[in-house]
């Protein structure tokens, strides 16, 4: 039996004894033209990577696939299956890219409570862009509601959904306004360096995510700086950015949001039934008057967010899932007594009726602290 480190140098067996046979035929000086030209050979000739031969320097020039026709086949399945095994090859053709479409639904069914908008217009917009690579702009969504309701979580959701690495993904940037923008003197400043970051991340990969959190935040000449991005062009500067998604979240309609819930609450109507008619045109009304770059940019004045999704305020019922899964997280299974206290913990509006979360789910992880045994 071989031992693990054996193992994992067993499929290289036949390059070395190829580079050993026909060292003279290859004209090796070094030990790395021996590694290069492997390198180049195995991306080149058996993965069919991308790549031009340096057709001046004969000992890193791609030979002929004549040579590898004398390995077996069994050799070069097995080399292949431990490429792969490395998480270097897939059928997407790019690793970093999943689109779990399937992930995606089951996540927002099960892991996001109370908010029932958002988990239909989030998976619709995704899943039609994903499934449309012939989109004519990139996908532009604004979440809106109050800190605690879930836009954060979602955005997390979509990203482990759509790559591998999730947020920590090459793929995907995440810009927090009074973090990455804090002084308007340098707003100049800042607009090259987010047209660059755009750019650079846009040409490292084919399909990228962009979140913009606290995004009323924003310099309005900052967002114009990167409008023409999302609009619908075929590309700026020979650059293509259709396959890109831009995320906004905000607190902006937040009032508005909660005054719709509580009117529905007040007769007698199920929160269910709050549809987007409720409230799209409301948010949209309420974003373009606000205060802040994100109201007085040519984003909002041009149309170019394609979907305003509501995060309804949480009720009682709701902080108690988010209870149970953060106890779950730690691998605990909490009574309903334990859930009640953690839930009555909390802060809520109206105080008497204890009707909605006024901190929504955003504390639970460190509440949970104080009812631990």
């Amino acid at each position: 039996m071989l031992v693990p480190s054996l193992m994992f140098f067993y499929p290289l067996l036949p390059i070395f004894w190829a580079v050993s046979a026909k060292a003279d035929f290859f004209q090796f000086d070094s030990i790395s033209n021996v590694s290069t030209y492997y390198f180049n050979y195995i991306y080149c000739n058996i993965w069919e990577g991308e790549c031009q031969p340096n057709q001046d320097d004969a000992t890193l020039q791609v030979p002929t696939r004549d040579l590898w026709a004398a390995f077996p086949q069994d050799y070069i399945s097995l080399l292949s299956q431990w490429y792969c095994s490395l998480g270097q090859c897939c059928e997407s053709g790019d690793c970093r890219i999943t689109n779990n479409i399937t992930g995606l639904a089951s996540d927002l069914q099960l892991k996001l409570h109370g908010q029932h908008l958002a988990q239909s217009v989030v998976l619709k917009a995704v899943q039609g862009f994903i499934s449309n690579p012939e989109s004519n702009k990139p996908l532009t969504l604004s979440f809106h509601g109050f800190s605690g309701t879930g836009k954060n979580f979602v955005t997390r959701i979509v990203a482990d959904n759509l790559y591998r690495d999730g947020v920590k993904s090459e793929c995907v940037r995440l810009f927090i306004a009074p973090f990455h923008f804090p002084h308007a003197r340098l707003v100049d400043t800042y607009k090259g360096q987010l047209r660059e970051a755009i750019r650079d991340m846009v040409l490292r990969c084919p399909q990228t995510l962009f979140i913009f959190d606290e995004a009323e935040k924003l310099h309005p000449g900052l967002i114009d700086a990167i409008k023409p991005y999302m609009d619908h062009y075929d590309n700026v500067d020979g650059v293509s950015y259709r396959r890109a998604v831009f995320l906004f979240l905000s607190n902006i309609g937040g009032t508005t949001i909660n005054d719709v819930a509580l009117d529905f609450w007040h007769s007698g109507q199920n929160r269910e039934d709050i549809g987007m008619e409720d409230l799209e045109h409301r948010l949209r009304a309420e974003a373009m008057d606000s205060q802040g770059g994100f109201a007085q940019s040519e984003l909002m004045s041009g149309h170019l967010i394609d979907f305003f999704v509501p995060f309804l305020p949480l009720e009682y019922r709701h902080v108690k899932l988010c209870a149970r899964d953060a106890y779950a997280a730690r691998g605990l299974e909490p009574d309903e007594g334990t859930l009640d206290e953690v839930a009555k913990a909390m802060l809520y509006i109206p105080k008497e009726e204890r009707l909605f979360s006024a901190q929504g789910c955003k504390s639970i992880p460190q509440r949970i602290n104080f009812f631990l045994p």
